[in-house]
C-alpha cells in the first residue's frame, strides 16, 4: 500500500497521454512528416518542464519518497553514441509506432498487438542489462 502513489501517478500520466493524443499513430505520423505542430508541442512542454524539475533537484529543494537529496551523475557527452542511441530508439518507435511509455497506455486501450511490443522491449532491456558492463563507455 506504500507505493500506491506511484501507481496512480501511473494511471494519471497513462490518461495524459491518452487524452492529448500523444499515444495516437497518427499524430506520431504527423510529427514525422512534419505536418503538425501538436507532437512538437508536447514533447518541447516535457522538455520545459523536465529543466524546472532538474533546476530543483539539483538545489536540493526536491527530495526523493524517503526524504534523501537526489544527486544528479553528470553524463559523458558524446556525439557517437547519441547518433547510435538515438537513431536505435527512433526506429523502434517508428516500427512499433509508439515510444516506450504509450505502450501500457495502448494495450490499456485495447490495441493488443502491442503486447508484442512490450515483449520486445523487455527482451531489449534484459539484453542491454547483460551487454552493458562489456559495452564502450
Amino acid at each position: 500500500m506504500k507505493n500506491i502513489k506511484f501507481l496512480i501517478i501511473g494511471i494519471v500520466f497513462g490518461i495524459i497521454l491518452s487524452k492529448s493524443e500523444a499515444v495516437s499513430w497518427y499524430r506520431i505520423y504527423e510529427m514525422f512528416k512534419f505536418q503538425s505542430f501538436h507532437m512538437y508541442g508536447i514533447i518541447g512542454s516535457a522538455v520545459a518542464l523536465s529543466m524546472v524539475f532538474m533546476y530543483f533537484f539539483k538545489n536540493g529543494k526536491i527530495k526523493d519518497y524517503l526524504g534523501n537529496q537526489i544527486n544528479i551523475k553528470e553524463k559523458k557527452k558524446g556525439f557517437i553514441r547519441t547518433l547510435v542511441g538515438g537513431t536505435i530508439f527512433g526506429l523502434g518507435w517508428a516500427l512499433a509506432g509508439a515510444c516506450p511509455a504509450p505502450i501500457f497506455v495502448l494495450i490499456g486501450q485495447g490495441i493488443l498487438p502491442m503486447i508484442i511490443v512490450l515483449l520486445g522491449a523487455l527482451i531489449g532491456a534484459f539484453i542491454y542489462g547483460l551487454l552493458s558492463k562489456k559495452l564502450p563507455s
